[in-house]
């Protein structure tokens, strides 16, 4: 078959991916695309694409998008709710990176071949069926639907299999069904040079598996990232309670003032008729009876008399039951850090534990024979000026420091560092990255099975760094091994990697005008220790000595200088710790 335009195609984009922690599979990236980009490109021109799962803003107008239900109920589910209607459907999951257009081709002729063949399914390398990689004729689908009377959740693939249907092999069948087939295709694809910072952040991100979530106490929860909304167990404020210092009132007025106070903690019973009022203090819960609170600057009190002035606004001054939220209000989503607003929040909404993931465990590594931390130094060494200071810049981060250690340049290190840190979720490494002699961490990478997602970035300094994936999911992040590289390249990098692993929600990047912009900006993407101006618009210093870190005092932040950028224009600012 040489056309497509009378041919439809169901791709299915849903699932729970709980062998994956959850996350969206279609949108993992192997090579340069989604999964489902590539299942997408493989039904480029079918008369009509139809993709069964979440609605994605992000897909063309033309194509269709329906929600099995209930959601993540499997792919008979998907299929029934897809509804195909044209003569001929092709069916495929949205996990399969290495599916071509030419394997659909292949499974339409296979059909087409046979007149009596309700259906052509794939078969993969070992013999096995691939119940949702075929093509039918719709209206033998759909018979195999309807005779399930509509008992279509969760059921598996075979139920539709019907008598009369022939086979093609195919090599394109390897899904993605765990992060090691994930990490299994990705590694079938070399490293990129990344554009700039912000595509290497992109690549980053997208690579790595979120590690798996835990529930623990709210006071527990601080630095890690929501896993599940923030959701309030209970009213606030959970009864009606005064605003303002003054008196509880029933009625009208005027009120005949009683003896008691009603002080904010009081439990006591207190029951207001018509026409009485009682002085409360803010924060104390309302009497029974009392149907508002006039402030103490509202009122003229004559000995047990009270009463409005007259030029005082009719106004109630308590807070009702549920007035700021109700119970199941969403506080904060998921993929919000669990800063201190947050665990405020579940406090007052009563709420206390937390689904969370991390916080990201870091292990740090420092390179190089030349590097000394204390002692005096010998003839060739180094002082380790940054070694020191790491933890507080990944802290900075938003991660913690699991590990730290000095790695010598023997031939044998970096793979003893890769297999012994396992305790970690990230490992960041200084030095050994840009292809010298002792520079040995690619090779490292590749005998261990990592996945390299960026293996170079296009931008000065930090040119040289390099970020991996290892097969058990963890982070690695080379950092180019002068001070102020490594630093600049991590404040950078590193928040990409926690939003990856922890399912961060990356936050909008600090943007501001930049005054010296064509004095600093070159024909790549440069990072430079900034300082802002009186006038509100920021300096960035064009000739830094990377070596130490003296440069960057009194400086607030690396600027990300964009090529041949102009005075005036707004630059990323990544804020350096105070």
């Amino acid at each position: 078959m040489s056309t497509l335009t009378e041919v439809e195609a169901v791709i299915v984009a849903g699932g729970r991916a709980s062998r994956m922690g959850g996350v969206d599979k279609p949108a993992l990236e192997v090579g340069d695309r989604t999964m489902l980009g590539t299942a997408l490109a493989a039904v480029e021109g079918c008369a009509r694409v139809t993709v069964v799962g979440p609605h994605r803003d992000d897909l063309d107008p033309h194509i269709h998008q329906v929600q099995e239900s209930p959601a993540g109920t499997g792919p008979v589910a998907a299929l029934a709710a897809a509804d195909p209607t044209a003569d001929l459907v092709v069916t495929l999951a949205a996990d399969l990176p290495f599916i071509t257009p030419g394997t659909v081709v292949a499974l339409l002729e296979a059909l087409n071949s046979d007149a009596h063949a309700e259906a052509a399914f794939a078969v993969d390398t070992d013999g096995r069926l691939q119940f949702l990689l075929a093509a039918w004729r719709t209206p033998a689908l759909a018979a195999r639907l309807a005779a399930l009377g509509g008992d279509v959740a969760n059921r598996p693939m075979k139920v539709l299999l019907p008598e009369r249907h022939v086979t093609v092999p195919v090599p394109e069948t390897t899904d993605c069904d765990t992060p090691a087939d994930l990490h299994a295709a990705r590694r079938a694809h070399p490293g990129r040079i990344a554009a700039d910072p912000a595509e290497a952040r992109r690549l980053l991100r997208d690579a790595l598996l979120p590690v798996p979530s835990r529930v623990v106490p709210v006071a527990e929860a601080r630095g890690a990232t929501l896993a599940a909304a923030l959701v309030a167990a209970e009213a606030l404020p959970p009864v009606p309670t005064s605003a303002m210092d003054g008196f509880a009132v029933a009625g009208d007025g005027p009120w005949v003032l009683r003896t008691e106070i009603r002080y904010a903690g009081d439990g006591s019973a207190l029951t207001l008729r018509d026409g009485e009022a009682a002085r409360i203090a803010t924060g104390a819960h309302l009497p029974e009876g009392a149907t508002a609170v006039v402030r103490d600057e509202f009122v003229h009190v004559d000995g047990d008399r009270v009463t409005r002035l007259p030029d005082a606004p009719v106004r109630d001054d308590a807070r009702r039951r549920g007035e700021d939220w109700e119970p199941g209000k969403v506080l904060a989503q998921a993929g919000t850090p669990v800063a201190p607003a947050v665990a405020s929040a579940a406090a007052s909404g009563e709420v206390t534990r937390l689904e969370v993931r991390g916080p990201l465990r870091v292990h740090i590594v420092v390179t190089g024979d030349e590097i000394r931390r204390s002692g005096p130094l010998r003839p060739g060494q180094t002082r380790d000026s940054l070694g020191p200071v790491l933890p507080d810049l990944v802290r900075w981060c938003g991660a913690e420091v699991s590990g730290e250690g000095h790695l010598r340049d023997t031939a044998d290190g970096f793979d003893a560092l890769l297999s012994g840190t396992r305790d970690a979720d990230a490992v960041v490494i200084v030095g050994a990255t840009g292809g010298g002699a002792a520079d040995q961490l690619r090779g490292a990478l590749a005998r261990a099975g990592a996945h390299t997602v960026v293996e170079r970035v296009r931008c000065k300094p930090g040119g040289s760094q390099v970020a991996a994936v290892l097969p058990d999911g963890r982070a690695v992040l080379g950092l180019p091994g002068n001070p102020v590289a490594a630093v600049a390249t991590l404040l950078v990098m590193l928040p990409a990697i926690v939003d990856g692993r922890t399912g961060r929600i990356p936050p909008a990047p600090l943007l501001g005008p930049l005054a010296n912009a064509e004095e600093v900006a070159g024909d790549i993407t440069r990072l430079l220790p900034a300082r802002q101006g009186t006038d509100g618009r920021w300096l960035c210093d064009n000739a830094v000595r990377t070596s130490h870190l003296a440069g960057l005092i009194g400086r607030t932040a690396v600027a990300v200088v964009p090529p041949r950028a102009v005075d005036g224009d707004l630059v990323e600012l990544i804020p350096l710790p105070r």
